[in-house]
């Protein structure tokens, strides 16, 4: 097998991988969502629904993937509502809370929602001192204004490199500034550029990597527990 035949067969394995992870965790919603019809008042079921939720945000772009995670910090509330201490929940609102602060570019407001994840996460530990998972995560959240600061950098800069190559290819058309509406963040037509489209794309479902992993690693541990 050549070298790129063994690259095209890992694109492929990646993809079927996802499809089948996109698949798991939207029969996950779906089963979370028709046993809470049953039993509105299981925390447990609750905290299912907004996991899923928060897996399938990352296969989501822009808007709906923000929506998405939305809903699941609505789920995993609920859940708290009903059992105040049920520690899987607050290290779930943690993590739904520090995707929602990278989600912002301005430090400050990112920082709220970091503080409010690190909050759950103590919780989290205080309810369950050996759990390494809620260690990890509360160790990470302290981590997390340099993450965003660098991310910052890094977009920033592919933002000003994106405008740098929209700005050649406009000075090299032929029609200079004139043929393509003049103004210098306009795409064909007048059509104004979003800012907030680049920043989610740009973010990408690698945003909810750590996140998804962590729950899978979470759901292995529960059922190897129910088990026993």
């Amino acid at each position: 097998m050549s070298e790129l035949e063994q690259q095209q067969h890992q694109q492929s394995q990646l993809h079927r991988e996802e499809l089948e992870r996109m698949l798991f965790f939207e029969e996950a919603r779906q089963r979370a969502e028709a046993d809470h019809q049953i039993n509105p008042e299981d925390a447990h079921v609750l905290t299912r629904w907004g996991g899923a939720l928060l897996e399938l945000a990352h296969f989501r772009q822009g808007v709906e993937a923000v929506e998405m995670i939305e809903l699941a910090v609505t789920k995993f509330n609920s859940a708290l509502k009903i059992d105040a201490r049920k520690h899987d929940a607050l290290w779930c609102l943690g993590n739904a809370l520090t995707s929602q602060g990278f989600l912002f570019a301005e430090a400050e407001k990112a920082g709220e929602y970091f503080d409010e994840a690190k909050r759950c996460f103590e919780r989290a530990v205080a309810e369950e001192p050996e759990n390494e998972i809620y260690k990890k995560a509360l160790e990470m959240t302290e981590k997390a204004p340099s993450l965003h600061a660098e991310l910052q950098n890094q977009l920033a800069a592919q933002q000003r490199a994106q405008e740098a190559a929209q700005q050649y290819e406009r000075a090299h058309s032929g029609g200079g500034n004139g043929s393509n509406g003049g103004g210098g963040g306009s795409r064909e037509g007048g059509e104004q550029e979003d800012p907030d489209a680049f920043y989610y794309s740009m973010l990408g479902w690698g945003t909810f990597a750590v996140v998804a992993t962590s729950w899978l690693v979470m759901m292995n541990v529960q059922a190897a527990r129910a088990q026993t």
